[in-house]
């Protein structure tokens, strides 16, 4: 029975990662956290688990989900390029920082800033039309926040990245899309650091390697792979207004679960 809500979430979080370049660990992780807790996994590793696990997958989503929005030739390389090394030094410190903090401070950082991340999304402010992505030197230093606070939180960095680049005068389809194809370095980064934090803790669960569950990680990876390419075809037919308001709904919902999980902590 696990395995087949797994399965429904991999397909979920497949098709929500290519509609809006989302890794899915926004969506994932809070899923997770409730099934580790109910499955009765020791509370103070559980949202730990769903991060890391979550991180994982997206190399997976990552992957399919780029190679569409590629197809349509929304990805932009060199932005991917540049932003990349940076996002790698970023995502394999986020793990080590987690590994120290409690699961309601975890919690609590998680929901107010992706709460943050939709309001910036959903307000819509128009940059200066002068306004450009940074040069080389600046977009190392986008990419280490990026990769950094997505590891934390078990994310894809689209949460971020779109702002970012959407701040920038860069089309949100692309900014969609350039953020599938980023997903790939902070996952792989990300994964290989709560792999390492995780391997001396007591308590964790059978099938668990480091942080990572592995039959929640090849359950949902599998079915995400399927689903994402027909995401990304959805986001090339939607209206830029839609796109932008799907992703701001999306992001409060689950700000306001790990909000809630900090109240009832």
């Amino acid at each position: 029975m696990l395995i087949v809500v797994f399965v429904a979430l991999g397909a979920v979080v497949g098709f929500l990662a290519g509609l809006l370049g989302l890794g899915g660990g926004m969506t994932m992780v809070p899923v997770l956290t409730f099934v580790f807790t109910r499955q009765g996994f020791a509370p103070d590793h559980v949202v730990h688990m769903a991060i890391a696990t979550a991180t994982a997958t997206i190399l997976f989503t990552s992957i399919a989900s780029m190679r569409e929005h590629h197809r349509h030739g929304a990805v932009l390389w060199p932005v991917v390029a540049a932003l990349a090394p940076g996002i790698i030094v970023g995502s394999l410190a986020g793990p080590l920082a987690v590994g120290g903090m409690s699961t309601a401070l975890l919690s609590a950082f998680f929901g107010v800033f992706v709460a943050a991340a939709a309001t910036n999304i959903l307000l819509d402010r128009k940059p200066k039309p002068t306004r450009e992505l940074p040069g080389k030197a600046g977009l190392f230093a986008v990419g280490g926040g990026i990769g950094l606070i997505s590891s934390m939180v078990g994310a894809g960095g689209a949460f971020i990245s779109v702002p970012f680049m959407t701040a920038c005068n860069v089309r949100i389809h692309n900014a969609v899309a350039t953020s599938a194809a980023l997903g790939l370095p902070i996952a792989a980064a990300g994964t290989v650091g709560y792999l390492i934090a995780g391997l001396r803790q007591p308590d964790l669960p059978p099938y668990t390697v480091g942080y990572l569950n592995l039959p929640a990680l090849f359950s949902i990876a599998s079915a995400s792979m399927l689903a994402a390419p027909a995401g990304a075809r959805m986001a090339h037919r939607w209206p830029v207004a839609r796109l932008r308001r799907a992703f701001a709904a999306l992001l409060y919902v689950v700000a306001s679960f790990f909000l809630w999980k900090v109240f009832a902590h």
